[in-house]
Formats: structure tokens, C-alpha cells, sequence
């Protein structure tokens, strides 16, 4: 009989254990759950608000954007847009491409983080930035990555192949005369 009393509590100690790794296990992946959908969810906002974008209703649009958003065209340069002046600058190019599209090749929530590859499709119908209509299509790939915090884009960060989108619409590079 002794020998089962030194058994119990033994058998106890063991259950315990087992009973404390298997609530930090459920913990952890209660945690795993919450991230994974706070990233469906931020990657959801991404693909809505596209959409908005594609039907130019500016007033959807701006509402993906928390007051404190922060632009970046490119992505390291040093003085960010706010929200409205960036909304200006997307309606120059609605305006330049009125049939404007923007297909989501890939999107990768991380995280606080969304990272977007798109390719925007037009045509040239109206004048941009002082090149007047030329009628050429044009196809240009974007990076982007996006910061969500409470449901709202907080920061954008943008590497678009605009050279490409200007060669395509008939402009020229051309190199500097050289120094005599």
C-alpha cells in the first residue's frame, strides 16, 4: 500500500505538468488564430479598398486611411504625403487614364503589414503632368507595403516603375552631352 502512496502523488505531478503545457500550447495557438485573422482581415481591407479605387469613389476610398496616414513615393523618400494630397495625385492619373485598372498579383499579409504587388493598366486619354494625350497604352508594375493599425492604413510605401510607364507613353531617356 506504501508503494502506491508514493505513486499518487507522483501521478499528480505529472498531470499537472501535463495540464500546464497543454494551457500555454492552447494559448499559444489561440494567439497564432488572432494574428492570422487580424492578417485576413488587413488583407481584406487592401483588396476592398483596390476595388474602390478602380470605381474612382473617392469618398470610399479615403475612408481606408487613418488622419495620421503617411505616403511615400518612393518608398525612402524623406517628406511624406498626407491622405489628401495623395488622393489628388491618384486622381491626376484617373484623369490621364480614365479606363484605369489596378489586378493584385500578389498580396502577403505580415503581421501590421500588408506587401502588394499590382500592375495598373490604362490608356492615355487625357494630359499628364503636361504631356498631352497620346493614346498608347500603358502597363506598370507597383510594389507597395502597407501599415494597418485598427482597421485604418497608416502608411503606404511605394516602388512603381515609372520610368517604364513614360517610355511607354512615347517619352525618350536620353544621356547628358558629356563635359568638353
Amino acid at each position: 500500500m506504501k508503494k502506491y502512496l508514493c505513486f499518487v502523488p507522483l501521478v499528480l505531478l505529472f498531470c499537472v505538468t501535463v495540464a500546464c503545457q497543454d494551457k500555454a500550447a492552447r494559448a499559444e495557438l489561440k494567439q497564432m488564430k488572432d494574428q492570422a485573422d487580424v492578417e485576413k482581415r488587413n488583407e481584406e481591407l487592401i483588396r476592398q479598398m483596390f476595388n474602390e479605387l478602380d470605381k474612382a469613389n473617392w469618398d470610399s476610398y479615403k475612408g481606408f486611411f487613418a488622419p495620421e496616414f503617411l505616403y511615400y513615393l518612393p518608398s525612402a523618400a524623406s517628406a511624406p504625403t498626407k491622405v489628401e494630397d495623395m488622393v489628388e495625385g491618384v486622381k491626376i492619373y484617373f484623369r490621364a487614364f480614365p479606363d484605369l485598372v489596378h489586378q493584385i498579383v500578389e498580396l502577403i499579409p505580415v503581421k501590421d503589414k500588408v506587401i502588394l504587388r499590382f500592375i495598373a493598366r490604362g490608356t492615355h486619354k487625357g494630359e499628364l503632368e503636361g504631356l498631352p494625350p497620346t493614346g498608347n497604352a500603358m502597363e506598370v508594375s507597383s510594389i507597395e507595403i502597407f501599415t494597418i493599425k485598427d482597421g485604418k492604413i497608416i502608411e503606404e510605401r511605394q516602388e512603381a516603375d515609372m520610368l517604364g510607364m513614360m517610355t511607354q507613353l512615347g517619352m525618350e531617356l536620353k544621356p547628358k552631352e558629356a563635359k568638353k
